[in-house]
């Protein structure tokens, strides 16, 4: 009877390390359909934290179009597949569970967010000290998963914005202007005094824009005549800038928006189909298009323009959280539907995929 105690007592021990030594995570090992590829598994939890480094447990992460064009692959090229499993996402928000050594102005209990930290989508990461950033006292922990990549995204496009305009200001049109981002952008325009235009897909979209945003136009490319529109709304002119986050078979259009030598900046690819670069009279017209991205910013950025950038991200969310609005949470058992709710016409908001706390 002894031995079988002692053999169940050390069974016990076995499971509960393995247990403290495995996490969830959502993984995939090819590119495809993200509700296809990806799969909800037990992974090894990270590795202890070494000098400069802290260990967080994860509580909440956003779902980001980055994140699943990550996932799914570039349109039209190969489906790679991997030997080891990846985990998707880059920001994520949680609480401190070790530091390394040397670590001085983090402590564990502390809610922080992160990133670019690779494989937010699971319960466990480990990351650089330079990569984590305290969250305010007074900010809920689902505003403080939104903190950083929207607001670093909004400076990189008004930074795209001013080099584009080469300090002659004019009409700005920006796509998915209903999106996060695109909510963003608005505000900033209407603070700053840019004459955006903007564009979304529906007529209730439009309408919901509007009354967000009342000094601002808003168009609905369900329209017959929103080309038409987009003119009378530039003065004539045509935009001077045309800030993207759909591409595909739009880019000729956007691109027929454009005054003589505007530029447009895409930073997106919600739309499906192709545009060929030739169609776009690039030459005659004198246009520029040029990509950015925030995949970009750390080596776009010197430490002290980062800390720089994320206080201001720090502060945006503090003062005007309504601009950092949540769809819905889904625990990341139910990655499916969260992707699903993504995708979904006229959502308002984004997803975050949660865990429960500790």
């Amino acid at each position: 009877m002894s031995i079988i105690i002692a053999g169940v007592s050390m069974m016990l021990i076995i499971n509960s390390s393995w247990k403290e030594s495995a996490m969830r995570a959502i993984t995939y090992d090819q590119h495809g359909e993200a509700g296809q590829v990806l799969r909800l598994s037990e992974q090894p939890a990270p590795a202890a934290p070494a000098a400069g480094q802290v260990q967080v447990r994860v509580l909440s992460r956003p779902i980001h179009p980055g994140d699943l064009a990550g996932v799914e692959g570039l349109a039209g090229g190969p489906r790679q597949r991997f030997a080891t499993p990846r985990i998707p996402g880059v920001e994520g928000m949680g609480v401190i569970e070790t530091v390394g050594e040397g670590v001085q102005d983090l402590r564990p209990g502390q809610r922080v967010v992160f990133f670019p930290v690779p494989g937010a989508w699971s319960e466990l990461i480990t990351a650089p000290t330079d990569l984590v950033v305290p969250v305010p006292e007074d900010l809920s922990d689902e505003t403080a998963a939104l903190m950083l990549v929207n607001p670093l995204t909004l400076l990189s496009l008004l930074g795209a914005v001013e080099d584009a305009q080469h300090g002659q200001a004019g009409p700005v049109v920006q796509t998915a202007a209903g999106s996060a981002v695109g909510k963003l952008v608005s505000a900033a325009a209407l603070k700053h005094g840019i004459p955006l235009v903007n564009l979304v897909r529906s007529a209730t979209g439009a309408q919901t824009l509007r009354q967000r945003f009342p000094g601002l136009p808003t168009i609905s490319t369900a329209d017959a005549d929103w080309r038409t529109q987009v003119q009378d709304a530039t003065g004539g002119r045509g935009a001077q800038v045309v800030l993207d986050a759909v591409g595909g078979s739009l880019t000729g259009e956007l691109a027929g928006l454009l005054a003589d030598g505007g530029t447009l900046i895409t930073y997106g690819g919600l739309g499906s189909g192709s545009t060929p670069l030739e169609s776009l009279a690039l030459t005659p017209r004198a246009l520029t298009v040029r990509g950015t991205s925030i995949f970009h910013w750390m080596a776009a950025r010197t430490p002290e323009e980062r800390a720089e950038d994320v206080a201001f991200a720090a502060h945006l969310a503090a003062t005007a959280p309504e601009l950092f609005e949540v769809a819905a949470g889904y625990d990341l058992a139910d990655f499916a539907k969260a992707i699903d709710h993504v995708r979904r016409p006229g959502k308002s908001g984004t997803v975050l995929l949660t865990s429960p706390a500790p």
